[in-house]
């Protein structure tokens, strides 16, 4: 069995790179990994912006958590195989605060209630000025999942970085660390439970972790400190190096599993600053951990880095498992299958805990989806329109609502003055109050041809022949009354067909009479004349020779001036290589946002001075 962690920087700009674009489902992704437990941080999305194929993949199990408040920021998801191993139990955040609705059960939580970190709390965790750390606020911008697997508790989490600076942040920071720190002491101590914690600490354990390690010992020796205090500096450095079992033994709670299998082994990074290429030439820091309780040191098998996996900014680290063990007090031997994961029941796989994505009610199939709402709604007969009129609204007969004695004349069609909203809206009582005309098929058939070649001349004969118009107009207005009685229902045609012969014929006759005004009332302003007199004496003005000859060296000229005013800034040379320099932008919120600068542009490396 494999166990992987990886800060992907994006769940949704992972596809984006090269191998995971040639992968059709995320599953594919997945699986592409190989891998049986996979832990993700900065997944930088949020439960309303996730896909089913990320949330549901059909060969795992999914847990996730995401911030309360902000959205597309940090993050973590695991993913377990399931047919390889189903968790037990599942929590989201530290503290135990977070909870689904409804509230877990005591059943369902890891641990007892005693043993979280608010009932841990001692008094070296926090400063005397502080009566209670915040574990809400700690644990709302998800940064942590646990998950119970039988043979150990597995927390995949994302702890907070220094990018900001601010007191108020770094102080964030350590209180997070403090409550992982007690939470896994609670599942040790009291719970007397196998723990692995996996994911990106941001803090570096070692001088051997940072690419300026050395650089930053040199830099505090020569303010005066002594040995390695000048990359100890930080608190988090600190933290996690006490929390760490050392190369002897002693002292810690964990075991950094892929330093102890390498353990002199130098540029063993897992995160880049690839704004300056600084992955190329591998000048990063190692900041992403698996750690495990000494219990579980026997059933690792392998452990490393996974430089070559692009798609993020860190890298993946993974540690395999031994299939079987032999227990040295008993001397039998333990296999993995047996102690990993709920067990099968009469080889079917069990369901995952109640948190899993795969019981959400978007994704359960509980929820009605849009496309079987609509699915339903279409399945009512158009029948029931008519036979469903209320008593006291006048139906509509389709074999009657036409009916004209051939005999009676044609009366000239109306067009009243109103506005076409007031067209555009066919009253039923006025329809069905109308006394009944007879229509004559062949008349029909004639209205109709006569109808669709009016539409065609309409702009054209308006003006030359207006009785046609008239003519063509009832015609249309029958057949019109006939798609607006048809089952009782106004089709889509007979709905555009009034508004549109009134629009454009009152359009018709605006335009005419605007025409007529300006026939009647030709005003030319005088300042236009006089305009237009001088440009025609400009025109007729012949170039004279000299003109002739230095338009085109003036034109150059000017070329040549817009082309050096618009041209980029040219780089400055780099004072150490004499190398033009590469441009930046600030992107970072503040003061400096969007100013440019310049640095070498050469990649930076340890071997750079």
């Amino acid at each position: 069995m494999r166990l992987l962690t990886w800060n992907i920087n994006g769940v949704r700009t992972l596809p984006q790179y090269h191998p995971w674009n040639t992968l059709k489902t995320f599953d594919d992704i997945l699986n592409h990994l190989e891998s049986d437990i996979i832990c993700f941080q900065e997944m930088k999305s949020g439960r309303k912006l996730l896909t089913q194929e990320v949330a549901v993949p059909p060969s795992f199990d999914s847990f996730f958590s995401f911030p309360i408040k902000k959205t597309g920021y940090s993050g973590v998801a695991t993913y377990t195989r399931s047919k390889v191993a189903v968790p037990l139990k599942a929590e989201e955040g530290l503290s135990g605060i977070l909870q689904p609705k409804p509230p877990l059960a005591p059943e369902e939580r890891i641990s007892n209630y005693a043993t979280y970190p608010p009932n841990l709390l001692d008094d070296d965790m926090h400063d005397a000025d502080d009566d209670r750390l915040d574990y809400k606020n700690l644990d709302s911008e998800g940064r942590a999942i646990v998950v119970d697997m039988g043979l150990f508790v597995l927390i995949n989490t994302y702890c907070p970085n220094d990018g900001t600076g601010t007191e108020e942040r770094e102080a964030f920071k350590m209180d997070y660390h403090r409550l992982l720190e007690t939470r896994v002491r609670g599942l040790i101590e009291k719970e007397k439970r196998e723990v692995i914690v996996v994911g990106d600490l941001n803090a570096c354990a070692a001088v051997i972790d940072h690419c300026e390690g050395e650089l930053m010992i040199k830099k505090g020796q020569a303010m005066g400190l002594e040995g390695e205090e000048g990359f100890w500096g930080k608190e988090y450095r600190r933290w996690i190096r006490d929390w760490l079992v050392k190369e002897d033994g002693t002292g810690g709670t964990l075991v950094d599993i892929t330093r102890k299998l390498w353990p002199d082994r130098e540029g063993m990074y897992t995160c880049w600053n690839t704004k300056i290429s600084a992955r190329e030439t591998n000048y990063g820091t190692r900041i992403d951990f698996i750690l495990v309780t000494p219990g579980l040191v026997p059933w690792i098998k392998a452990s490393d880095t996974l430089p070559n996996i692009k798609g993020s900014d860190h890298c993946p680290v993974y540690a395999d498992f031994h299939d079987s063990i032999v227990d040295p007090s008993t001397g039998k031997t333990i296999h993995l299958a047996d102690v990993l994961g709920a067990s099968k029941r009469d080889g079917k796989i069990p369901d995952p805990p109640r948190i899993a994505a795969k019981n959400w009610e978007e994704f359960s199939g509980k929820q009605t989806s849009l496309q079987q709402f609509f699915k339903g709604s279409a399945k009512k007969p158009a029948s029931n329109s008519t036979s469903d009129t209320p008593s006291g609204t006048p139906s509509l007969r389709p074999k009657d609502s036409l009916t004209r004695k051939p005999s009676s004349p044609d009366p000239p069609l109306q067009l009243p003055e109103q506005n076409v909203s007031d067209v555009a809206r066919p009253s039923v009582e006025a329809s069905s109050s109308a006394s009944p005309i007879t229509v004559d098929p062949k008349a029909d058939i004639t209205a109709s041809a006569s109808s669709n070649t009016t539409k065609r001349k309409l702009v054209g004969d308006y003006t030359s022949q207006p009785k046609k118009l008239k003519k063509a107009a009832s015609a249309s207005g029958s057949s019109s009354t006939k798609k607006l009685t048809k089952n009782g229902q106004s089709s889509i045609a007979s709905f555009f067909s009034q508004p549109s012969t009134a629009t454009k014929a009152s359009g018709s006759r605006k335009g005419k009479e605007k025409g007529r005004d300006v026939e009647m009332v030709p005003d030319e302003d005088e300042d236009y004349k006089l305009a237009l007199l001088l440009s025609q004496e400009q025109g007729q003005e012949p170039f004279l020779p000299s003109s002739q000859s230095s338009q085109p060296e003036t034109q150059e000229r000017s070329k040549q001036q817009w082309t050096s005013l618009l041209a980029p800034i040219q780089p400055p040379k780099c004072k150490a290589h004499g190398e033009p320099a590469k441009e930046y932008t600030v992107n970072k919120p503040g003061p400096n946002k969007g100013k440019r600068f310049f640095i070498c542009s050469r990649q930076v490396s340890c071997r750079d001075s």
